[in-house]
């Protein structure tokens, strides 16, 4: 039995077809990773909110201390936001401690305000208050809310990009991180769970 060896067009169309198909999969792969610059969903998720600020839903809030409130209320101030609930066991703990971090440095200083949203239905402005005490939070420059209506907890959360998903045992998974919103009250920037005041302020006043 005789085996045809490739003649030299052989080759040429190989090499050429191989140059197409790896072509097209870096375009693909440059257009999917915005530049190169976003691997992860989070990545791309930071990328687009820092390129294009959003406006925030008009959703009704209520603190640790019954106080009604909107975001809206913050306008002209820049603020730190973190979304938690007292039932955590897993990044509401790295995301409280943060922002307690963050509290003690930033407490003397008005251009940073702290505000942890509860997306859990089940808490109450007495949980709050108990896990917010816990860290520090003084119901001033930190303060721990809950959406008042449960409608508004979905637009809210798709605003900041925040995925949700139940474990099936009462608990939830759910991305972490410090969301900045700039004094013209817009969702500006994201930031690692450990961001400082000053990166937070930087953040928020970068147009």
């Amino acid at each position: 039995m005789r085996v045809r060896l490739p003649d030299s067009h052989d080759w040429v169309r190989t090499a050429v077809a191989s140059l197409l198909i790896c072509g097209a999969g870096a375009v693909l792969f440059t257009i999917g990773t915005d530049g190169y610059r976003a691997f992860t969903t989070e990545q791309a998720r930071r990328l687009a909110i820092a390129r294009s600020p959003r406006a925030i839903p008009p959703v009704a809030l209520e603190d640790q201390d019954g106080r009604q409130f909107a975001l809206a209320d913050y306008r002209g101030r820049n603020v730190a936001v973190n979304f938690v609930y007292t039932q955590c066991t897993s990044v509401c703990g790295l995301l409280s401690s943060g922002f307690q971090r963050m509290h003690r440095t930033a407490r003397d200083r008005e251009d940073v305000q702290l505000l942890s949203i509860s997306f859990d239905p089940r808490d109450t402005p007495a949980l709050l208050r108990e896990y917010g005490s816990h860290f520090g939070a003084d119901g001033h420059g930190w303060r721990f809310a809950r959406v008042r209506d449960t409608t508004g907890i979905a637009p809210l959360l798709r605003t900041f990009g925040i995925v949700v998903i139940p474990d099936g045992n009462g608990d939830f998974q759910h991305n972490a991180a410090v969301h900045v919103i700039d004094v013209e009250g817009r969702l500006s920037h994201v930031l690692d769970a450990d961001a400082s005041p000053d990166v937070v302020a930087r953040a928020a006043s970068r147009r």
